[in-house]
């Protein structure tokens, strides 16, 4: 007797293995798990893209938009596929567990060591999307053999298991894979059980309609993939050691994941120690004096008895305020407590902070800022103590994320900038970090702009220094050392434009070699600033 070939079901279908009722819901069942699964792979695609590129907005358009398109050509390219529904769906859900489950370690190496992501970001999107597009038509086909209902009635059914599987896929991503696996062993994870759902389904409900050679084939193929993935999934802590060093050197000395973000320090005892937050340096040793001093020291002209830092956790800014003897109190609102807490423990980074949080002056608290001063002015507008105690704030210093990333948004906003005029003390000051105005001047002099919006005058200033970015990537040089550009500041009073100057008693500034920072006709005078050739700290209106 001649064997059929693989891509060849016996005609007209074998005799099914239960109840038509029980093969119904089976089906239901994997058609549940494989959208939960979908779903984790498009998630993993958005957030990794976050991560490694920046602008998650634009990331999560480009992966959804290419994976909806892509899953409309997947459903139409599985119009071939039904008249062999079960090997196909087979194998689709085979390479589907290989690509999603993959997808993850695959970007984050092509990040890591080529510099660049996006080809294998929307490459894996278009083919996941595909395989993903091509399951529903293919289900239809198998579920048919059990459903005694009309096609609308089938299709509902189909429908509302995917959808019910997306959402518990969405949920299960943020709440469950990635606090307890990662986000790399959570796409392998993910893989695992896609493979062996879809594999299970077809090779024991629908073993009678396969020949044996394609039982075979698909028994091979599956347990490759789960091969593979277990493989990966053993290495992965391996993996990510030759990643950090490949990103970080050899000098990493702390890699944990808090729950907010990845932190790692690097150097400290042989080299200058560097403080990464998301895979983006934030701080180092080598120069974050001259982005410190340049925040705090304009806003502590005038009255400074009670400072209040938004963001800033590892202390640095805290540091500066303290230079300041009459300075009475510091509160830090800091939204990752394991920042805060690597700032009190770890040697290095302890001694780059002169040890700020033993000073009975200072004050942390673990909440978001927006949330924080929102709560606050409710306190007053209740009669209550606002800011934590006292009549308001002599100087407000937000020391945060960079402007031009999304999840910072709502810290820039006029909202934001309405609350602080409310917790500020009369005449007080807000210093602003506000990006690049070389390199981000549209964002910049938007930031500067709302301030005003919100009430403010504002005197616009920046200082030379490196400013943060990834460890890896397109915006390093072949050094790992990013190019050299500027941050930028607003100093911002309620209803005056405040002078860029020096308090009387300002302790010597390392950044300035005891330049005095006056404001004059064009700007602010010339000064040569430590470690780097001749620059300005200027008032970017005008220029040097």
């Amino acid at each position: 007797m001649i064997e059929q070939s693989v891509s060849s079901p016996p005609r007209g279908g074998a005799r099914l293995p239960v109840r038509a009722d029980a093969g119904r819901y089976l089906i239901l069942a994997v058609v549940f798990v494989c959208a939960a699964c979908g779903l984790v792979y498009e998630l993993e695609l958005v957030a990794l893209a976050s991560y490694l590129i920046g602008d998650s907005v634009t990331q999560a358009s480009v992966v959804l938009s290419v994976m909806v398109f892509a899953m409309g050509v997947g459903s139409l390219l599985a119009k071939r596929l039904r008249c062999r529904a079960a090997f196909g769906f087979g194998l689709l859900e085979a390479a589907l567990a290989l690509l999603g489950g993959s997808s993850a370690l695959v970007l984050y190496a092509s990040f890591i060591w080529l510099g660049e992501s996006h080809y294998a970001l929307v490459g894996f999107s278009m083919a996941i999307g595909i395989l993903i597009g091509a399951e529903i038509p293919l289900l239809m086909a198998l579920i048919q053999r059990f459903s005694r209902q009309d096609a609308e009635g089938t299709v509902a059914d189909l429908f509302a298991a995917d959808y019910v599987g997306a959402l518990v896929g969405g949920l299960a991503f943020p709440f469950l894979l990635l606090p307890w696996l990662g986000q790399l062993t959570g796409a392998l994870v993910t893989g695992w059980v896609n493979a062996v759902a879809g594999g299970g389904l077809v090779l024991w409900l629908f073993r009678r309609d396969l020949t044996r050679r394609s039982r075979w084939v698909l028994v091979t193929v599956n347990v490759l993939v789960l091969a593979l993935l277990a493989t990966a999934a053993v290495l992965v802590d391996d993996f990510e050691r030759a990643a950090r060093r490949a990103v970080y050197g050899d000098q990493v000395r702390v890699a944990i994941h808090t729950d907010v973000q990845e932190v790692v320090i690097t150097g400290g005892r042989r080299g200058p120690l560097e403080l990464y937050l998301d895979g983006r340096l934030r701080v180092s040793a080598r120069d974050e004096f001259r982005y410190h001093e340049a925040l705090v020291h304009p806003a502590m002209r005038g009255p400074h008895g009670r400072v209040l830092i938004l963001g800033g956790g590892d202390g640095l800014a805290a540091r500066e305020v303290l230079r300041y003897g009459d300075v009475r109190e510091v509160t830090v609102v800091e939204l990752d407590p394991g920042v805060v807490r690597l700032a009190r423990t770890d040697p290095a980074l302890r001694e780059l902070n002169g040890g700020v949080y033993g000073d009975g002056r200072v004050r942390a608290v673990y909440e978001d800022a927006f949330t924080w001063l929102r709560e606050a002015v409710d306190a007053v507008d209740a009669g209550g103590v606002g800011g934590g105690g006292g009549g308001g704030y002599d100087v407000v210093i937000s020391d945060l994320p960079n402007p031009g990333v999304t999840a910072s948004t709502k810290l820039y906003s006029e909202e934001f900038y309405g609350l602080a005029t409310r917790v500020l003390a009369d005449g007080g000051r807000l210093a602003v970090h506000a990006g690049s105005p070389t390199t981000q001047r549209r964002t910049y002099w938007t930031v500067d702009a709302t301030l005003r919006a919100a009430g403010f005058g504002t005197t616009p200033y920046h200082a030379t220094g490196w400013p943060s970015g990834f460890a890896a990537g397109p915006d390093r040089v072949k050094d790992g050392t990013p190019a050299a550009s500027d941050w930028g500041f607003e100093l911002a009073e309620v209803g005056a434009s405040p002078t860029l100057g020096l308090a009387r008693d300002a302790p010597r500034l390392r950044s300035l070699e005891g330049a005095t920072l006056v404001e004059g006709a064009r700007g602010v005078e010339r000064t040569r600033m430590r470690g780097l050739p001749p620059s300005t700290l200027v008032h970017p209106r005008y220029g040097a």
